[in-house]
């Protein structure tokens, strides 16, 4: 019998561990509960209109329909294969990185050296500041019918002040050549100014005995913008870059407005591909594929990009 007891005591000893967990862990779920019930509508709101709606799209990938009246027919990947197969949509996706790069490079860039500009605080720096922002509270469709006046052949304020300086006018929106980089400057205009915010709340963060110490040691404004300034405004620039990402793949409103994706479909982004099967062919499955395939690579960006900042922020 005393050879026996010794094994009991691990079964005796489990019961109380047990009912200590679960004693702790409804005492939490007590606690947080109130947090739970106010987040309550913002996880149905997600639920219905992020969540199920994303369900949808992957439902509406794997069916396919060949009238708006026919019944649906599952078809597996085709529409994912038939949407990368599409030479359209290779195109769209060979237009968006080209005005990926080439609207969020420069406005980044400005956007920067305006925080910079203006990173101290005073009455002219305030209303520059105001002043630069204010592109980004007026409206992409209103923006973008002042850019169509402003780049209309011979009559546009382009043109008038231009014209005398060339001796052939360019079509900026009928050209294939440079239609694509004619609407790339109204997202540089209008997104450089919100960019500097995070840049100027960036800056916040810079210690300024740090900034102190280069100064008396002889560190001039480029060495202390090379090896102070820019190494902590490492995760702004991370922060920034993906937004940047994000809006050149869902800003489309300009060009529903100044191009319709023309000239010779110079100008159709991946968003209008995705407008253009869904409304105009009513091909809701194509359409959804090709947002799935959009998705998956936006997502794929935002984890490559944070995983690289992580390993150097981590790294010797």
């Amino acid at each position: 019998m005393s050879l026996a007891e010794p094994a009991a005591l691990p079964v005796a000893a489990s019961v109380p561990t047990r009912l200590n967990i679960l004693m702790r862990f409804t005492a939490r779920f007590r606690a947080s509960l109130p947090a739970y019930l106010l987040l309550l509508p913002s996880l149905i709101f997600l639920a219905l209109f992020t969540y199920g709606a994303m369900g949808r799209v992957v439902i509406d990938a794997l069916y396919q329909r060949a009238t708006p009246k026919a019944p649906l027919r599952f078809v597996g990947l085709d529409n994912i294969a038939a949407v990368l197969a599409d030479p359209a949509f290779t195109g769209a996706v060979t237009n968006n990185a080209i005005y990926a790069v080439g609207t969020a490079t420069p406005s980044i860039g400005l956007a920067l050296l305006f925080a910079l500009a203006l990173a101290r605080t005073n009455v002219v720096t305030s209303a520059l500041r105001a002043a630069l922002f204010l592109p980004v509270l007026i409206p992409m469709v209103a923006a973008s019918a002042l850019f169509l006046f402003i780049f209309l052949p011979n009559v546009g304020l382009l043109d008038y002040y231009i014209g005398r300086l060339l001796p052939v006018l360019p079509n900026w929106l009928g050209d294939p050549d440079i239609a694509l980089y004619a609407i790339m400057i109204i997202t540089i205009w209008k997104n450089a100014g919100y960019y500097m915010l995070f840049f100027l709340a960036g800056l916040q963060a810079v210690p300024e005995d740090v900034m102190e110490a280069a100064h008396l040691d002889g560190a001039g404004p480029l060495m202390r913008l090379r090896y102070i300034i820019l190494p902590e405004l490492k995760p702004t620039f991370l922060f920034v870059t993906v937004i940047a990402t994000l809006n050149a793949v869902t800003q489309v409103d300009h060009v529903f407005v100044m191009t319709k994706g023309g000239p010779s479909n110079a100008t159709n982004l991946v968003l209008f591909y995705i407008y253009q099967q869904a409304v105009e062919h009513y091909d809701i499955g194509m359409a959804s594929a090709a947002t799935l395939l959009t998705l998956a690579a936006l997502m794929a960006l935002t984890a490559l990009s944070f995983r690289t900042m992580a390993t150097r922020e981590g790294g010797p």
